[in-house]
């Protein structure tokens, strides 16, 4: 790891790059020590509101219950992955999640981690055919009495078995892809149909009477409701026109108007 003061192009590259990389990545990009960057970055040209809010959703993860979980789940490639998308999808959603669409976040990523092991797997099986198609053309190359046809047997064995492994592979990629493409558009609808529930419920005075106008049904309703509290107000005038008994022994009457003032002789 680098040493000593931040050259000018170090300087040039974390300007370039503070917006888009963490300080971490920065740091891993220079081969120089994350705490230095962070502090250069602070000092010097300051963190964004963005940056600062995704480092908050990092460190509010990382508290979570579940989070020790994922310690022993992936590696620690994988957790820094896994922290990337947590922080970009729940800046996305804008900090309104519930607990239901937060578990379809953690599943969403879990299947994106999944997806790329995978993609390593056929990677790492495609890299050992490519050595074992070449140990076998070199031994075919050899004259026909000198080859070692076990050897060859072995190797062609070895690549068909790699091959199968690599169908089971790609099989397995695209179940987990339907399977996110789908969490993904649950999680979308669900958000969606609060997001609309909640806008349907800022009704304007101006939306209401139109409503009245054009609903037949609503303004029948709306006539009851209406009716209803009146008379409700009717009895209660009422009720509180008579004379009442107080703790203090008075005796009046708690609505007293011209209309409900009760003469007496």
């Amino acid at each position: 790891m680098k040493k000593g003061r931040l050259s000018k192009d170090d300087m040039a590259f974390i300007e370039a790059n503070a917006e888009v990389l963490s300080p971490e990545d920065i740091a891993s990009e220079l081969d120089r020590d994350p705490k230095s960057i962070r502090d250069w970055i602070g000092e010097k040209i300051g963190f964004s509101a963005k940056q600062k809010k995704e480092a908050a959703v990092a460190n509010e993860l990382k508290a979570k219950p579940y989070y020790r979980e994922l310690i022993h789940q992936f590696s620690s490639e994988e957790l820094e992955m896994f922290e990337f998308h947590f922080k970009k999808m729940w800046s996305q959603f804008k900090d309104d999640v519930f607990h239901t669409e937060e578990m379809q976040i953690i599943d969403t990523i879990k299947l994106e981690i999944l997806m790329n092991r995978i993609l390593r797997s056929q990677q790492e099986s495609q890299g050992q055919i490519s050595t074992y198609d070449g140990l076998v053309r070199e031994e075919k190359a050899v004259d026909r009495d000198q080859r070692d046809m076990e050897y060859i047997i072995q190797l062609e064995r070895q690549v068909a078995v790699l091959r199968a492994s690599m169908e089971t592979l790609s099989k397995d990629y695209k179940d987990l892809q339907g399977r996110k493409a789908t969490m993904l558009k649950d999680l979308k609808g669900t958000r969606e149909q609060r997001i609309k529930q909640i806008e349907e419920s800022k009704q304007t005075f101006a939306s209401l009477v139109k409503q009245i106008a054009t609903d037949e049904l609503f303004r029948s309703q709306i006539g009851i409701d209406m009716e209803k509290m009146r008379l409700a107000m009717e009895k209660e005038k009422e009720r509180l026109s008579e004379y009442h008994n107080y703790e203090d022994g008075a005796v009046d009457q708690p609505f007293l108007t011209p209309e409900t003032l009760i003469r007496t002789k």
